[in-house]
């Protein structure tokens, strides 16, 4: 099982659910298979910009 996972630029990936998250990344609510995961990802960053470029 996975987990997504978001980092400060909102960037988006997946993690394995048993492996510790790795520093400047924070868990989100959608646990599931990686296909899961990798689907919600896709509906949901929609803008593949950092957000400190999303800013400017």
């Amino acid at each position: 099982m996975y987990v997504v996972v978001v980092n400060d630029e909102e960037q988006y990936s997946t993690w394995p659910e048993d492996h510790e998250i790795p520093p400047g990344w924070r868990a989100l609510d959608k646990r599931g298979t990686k296909d899961d995961c990798l689907a919600w990802i896709e509906r949901t960053w929609t803008d593949m910009r950092p957000r400190s470029l999303r800013g400017q």
